[in-house]
C-alpha cells in the first residue's frame, strides 16, 4: 500500500524541454510476439539505425532485464504480470527523459499490455506485433528454449504450456518471416516519421 506521506516531486526540466533538446519526440515501441519471432534482433537493428540518424534511443530486452531488475521473477502468470508492470514503468521513465525506447518482451497477455498503455500519454505507446507463425519460431529456436520446453525442462513456456494472446489492434504489424531485419527496421522508421515522432 502506498504511504500517504510520499509526494510526487515535479521535475524542473520537463519532457517537452528534453524533446526540444533532442529534436525529436519520445515514445515507447512495445514489441510483442513469440520467442524466436525476432523481437530483440529487430529492436537492436532499429536502435542502430536510429543511432546513425542521431536519435536518442534505448532497448529494454526481456532476457537482459531478468538478469537485474526482475531477476527474482519466474514465469508464472503472477510473475509475468509483475514483469511487464515493472518494464512499463521503466519504459515510461525513458519516454519522460525524451528518448525512444524499444521493449522486446513476449508480454503474452493483452490485459497486461493494455495496462501498460494506460500509463502513457496519448500517442506515446505504440504496440508493434512481431508476427511470425509459431511453427517458424519453433524451427528457428535460436536459444534452444523450445527444445527444452518440449522436454519438460522449462515450464510455463509461451505457446507450449502457456498462452499467447496476439494484439487485436496494434499500431504496427511486422512480418519477420518474409522481411529482412533491415527492411523491418526501415518500415518502423517510416512509421515514426509518418507519426511526426521523427523529423523528416
Amino acid at each position: 500500500m502506498r504511504q500517504n506521506h510520499i509526494i510526487w516531486h515535479p521535475a524542473t526540466v520537463t519532457k517537452t524541454d528534453r524533446q526540444k533538446l533532442n529534436n525529436h519526440k519520445s515514445c515507447a515501441l512495445w514489441f510483442t510476439g513469440y520467442s524466436g519471432s525476432g523481437k530483440s534482433t529487430l529492436a537492436n537493428e532499429l536502435d542502430y539505425q536510429l543511432h546513425k540518424l542521431g536519435i536518442r534511443s534505448f532497448v529494454l530486452d526481456g532476457d537482459n532485464i531478468r538478469h537485474g531488475l526482475n531477476k527474482e521473477l519466474g514465469f508464472s502468470p503472477k510473475d509475468r504480470v509483475e514483469n511487464i508492470r515493472r518494464v512499463g514503468e521503466v519504459a515510461k521513465l525513458f519516454v519522460d527523459s525524451g528518448q525512444i525506447v524499444m521493449t522486446a518482451f513476449i508480454s503474452p497477455y493483452r490485459k497486461d499490455r493494455d495496462q501498460v498503455r494506460k500509463i502513457f500519454e496519448e500517442g506515446e505507446f505504440h504496440e508493434i506485433f512481431i508476427d511470425c507463425p509459431f511453427d517458424v519460431c519453433e524451427r528457428r529456436d535460436p536459444k534452444g528454449l523450445y527444445q527444452k520446453a518440449r522436454q519438460g525442462i522449462i515450464r510455463d513456456f509461451t505457446g507450449i504450456d502457456s498462452p499467447y494472446e496476439p494484439p487485436l489492434d496494434p499500431e504496427l504489424t511486422i512480418d519477420t518471416q518474409h522481411h529482412s531485419v533491415k527492411q523491418a527496421a526501415e518500415t518502423i522508421i517510416k512509421y515514426l516519421k509518418e507519426q511526426n515522432l521523427l523529423p523528416n
